[in-house]
């Protein structure tokens, strides 16, 4: 009986990590042309219809998907885009989160964890997490952690996928930097 404990322990650890595993899925690839969209957004609590072409035209926008507003790595990783929200404004890159939360939920979130500080947009038929193939492989209708640096030519020129939402805003702002040298 303990060994058989031990299996179903053992069994149930290698599903979920293959379950984490899976949910970063494949993206779309550095060099294709970003797919444009319009959402509802907020941005400190404010609604307003984010447009990517018209974003793009101020500079490059930083498009990063994440599962669900208030969970514990979504808030991390909010926080720490709000925390580097002016090395983003001195590079003239723009943020947006999307997620598939109703504009309600983000108009609390863009306020919170957020700070006021970049806008999040809400994807409630999942047509951007689509297109951006930014969908969980086990859970399709939930956004994976992805994020993409999009130039204002509308190119992905740079994609880091990854559930640990630590490294998500320092490899983005690299990939700006980076970009902003060779210019």
């Amino acid at each position: 009986m303990m060994l058989r404990n031990k299996i179903h322990r053992l069994g149930f650890s290698l599903c979920l990590s293959l379950l984490l595993c899976a949910s970063a899925r494949a993206e779309l690839k550095v060099g294709v042309t970003a797919p444009s969209f319009t959402a509802p957004a907020a941005l400190a609590g404010q609604t307003y219809n984010f447009v990517l072409t018209e974003a793009l035209k101020k500079g490059p926008v930083v498009v990063y998907f994440y599962p669900k507003a208030f969970t514990t790595g979504c808030t991390i990783e909010a926080q720490l885009f709000a925390e580097a929200t002016d090395k983003f404004a001195e590079l003239k890159a723009t943020v947006i989160g999307v997620s598939g939360d109703d504009i309600e939920t983000l108009k609390k979130f863009s306020q919170g964890p957020c700070g006021g500080k970049f806008a999040v947009a809400a994807d409630l038929d999942r047509s951007i997490i689509k297109a951006y193939d930014a969908g969980m492989m086990l859970m399709p209708n939930m956004a994976s952690r992805i994020s993409y640096v999009v130039t204002p030519d509308s190119k992905i020129l740079f994609v880091h996928s990854g559930m640990s939402p630590d490294q998500h805003v320092s490899s983005t702002l690299a990939a700006l930097q980076a970009w902003q040298a060779k210019r």
